[in-house]
């Protein structure tokens, strides 16, 4: 597994695995021990997931050390606010059985909210404090834009270190990646497979039969060669196996020129500032 350098200096792996949408269950722990028995060493989760416990019963029995691997959790936008942020960390922890987190993000901007701005400081402030107190190892933000992004970096002390947005082939999100990698902030894909619509695409199954890879492998060395952090999901043991097997191959320029460039299709409907929280 290779990985990627944060602002703080602390490695992240290049690829994560995602756990949206697997319930807390046997099958979520079963998905989380097979994906670290596979070889992935990140795992993504979120107090939003309702999975929390299910992610830390597998890392617990997976026979990993902790230390070899990096745990991600956020908190929803009910948790935010100064206080409300640490509370929703330490049931994070009880929930996860933890003694630290690997990185801690804020999982919305939330405009919707009254004072978002404001709000979101003072969520920041609370971030910061968790790291300082050695808690976590690195924090960062989810979904946010440039302008989301801008108060937070005019007033913090810390700078974040990921955001973590919607990306795939037909929603690279570009300005926003741009913006990020400008002031040393790294990105992380979530839904890179773009709720698997990707996978009928006439484009991108022509470049996978091209190098003799799945649609999945494609969008993934896709964003790891953009210098992204993708966050492919699956409860399926072959599948979570082959996304991982990303490093004996790169994509030409031409191809991810083709990539890049490729019409919106497959993204969510959720703008950070539409979306219903």
């Amino acid at each position: 597994m290779l990985s990627f350098k944060l602002n703080n200096g602390t490695e992240i792996p290049s690829i994560g695995f995602g756990t949206w949408a697997i319930p807390d269950s046997d099958e979520a722990v079963g998905a989380v021990r097979t994906a670290i028995e596979c070889g992935f060493r990140h795992i993504d989760t979120a107090s939003r997931y309702e999975n929390e416990t299910s992610v830390g019963q597998a890392i617990a029995t997976c026979g990993v050390e902790r230390s070899q691997l990096w745990i991600t959790s956020k908190a929803w936008p009910d948790e935010c606010g100064y206080d409300n942020l640490l509370r929703a960390f330490d049931a994070s922890m009880r929930r996860l059985g933890l003694d630290y987190l690997d990185l801690y993000l804020i999982h919305w901007p939330a405009p919707q909210y009254s004072n978002w701005q404001q709000r979101n400081v003072d969520t920041w402030r609370a971030m910061e404090k968790l790291y300082a107190d050695d808690r976590v190892r690195a924090i960062g933000v989810s979904n946010f834009l440039e302008h989301h992004m801008q108060p937070l970096l005019d007033s913090c002390r810390i700078k974040p270190m990921v955001d973590q947005l919607e990306i795939h082939p037909g929603y690279a999100q570009q300005p926003t990646v741009d913006f990020c990698q400008l002031n040393g902030i790294a990105v992380e894909a979530w839904s890179p497979f773009g709720r698997g619509i990707v996978f009928k695409n006439d484009t991108l199954v022509q470049i996978s039969q091209k190098y003799g890879k799945s649609v999945a492998q494609i969008c993934i060395r896709w964003c790891l060669q953009k210098g992204i952090v993708p966050l492919p999901k699956s409860v399926t043991p072959d599948r979570i196996k082959n996304n991982l097997e990303v490093f004996d191959f790169e994509l030409s320029p031409a191809d991810m020129q083709t990539i890049d460039q490729m019409p919106c299709f497959g993204w969510s409907g959720q703008h950070p500032d539409e979306v219903e929280l």
